[in-house]
């Protein structure tokens, strides 16, 4: 049976992530979206909040559960029986991040096999803090993330149309 883990911060899953584990969901017998409760990062929604947009997100898919967890990504893909750890690539400069993330966690693990699935062209720009940027300016998020994540947007920052002239992120200028 070939089990797979898919790490990450999931604040909040994005319709990208969506796709990389739907696609995973085709390839391998079991999934794990695994959701790490803390990450070195400011988080926008709770551990439990995450996993829960994750479920509903993913309850499409049979054969894809939803954790929680802490501590070394290989030490929880142990624990859940992996041999795989799946990532998405969105743009080159994600490569660098995840071959280091990849050749380190071959040295701690030599058993288990990073597997990177490349983005779908209409979100290689996606990312979740992109989307918590639009939202908490106003915008709207709807065609990137799940409808119930949106509205998970829409409580946490106010809803749009409290916000009366249109503002471009910031992280959408750098470039």
């Amino acid at each position: 049976m070939k089990i797979a883990i898919y790490p990450g911060s999931f604040d909040p899953i994005t319709n990208g992530h969506v796709d990389v584990a739907t696609r995973a969901a085709g390839i391998f017998d079991e999934v794990v979206l695994a959701v790490y409760d803390a990450p070195p990062k400011r988080l926008l929604f709770s551990t439990e909040e995450r996993v829960q947009m994750a479920r509903q997100a993913l309850q499409h898919l049979p054969n894809m559960r939803v954790e929680s967890y802490t501590g070394l990504t290989v030490e929880f893909a142990r624990l859940m029986g992996a041999q795989f750890i799946v990532r998405g690539l969105r743009v080159i400069s994600d490569f660098e991040l995840e071959h280091q993330m990849a050749l380190t966690n071959r040295e701690l693990a030599p058993d288990i096999e990073t597997i990177c699935l490349m983005t779908r062209r209409e979100y290689a720009f996606l990312s979740a803090s992109i989307v918590k940027e639009i939202a908490k300016l106003g915008g709207p998020v709807e065609n990137f993330v799940p409808v119930h994540v949106a509205k998970a947007l829409r409580l946490r920052f106010g809803s749009s149309e409290q916000q009366t002239e249109t503002v471009i992120p910031t992280q959408l200028l750098r470039d």
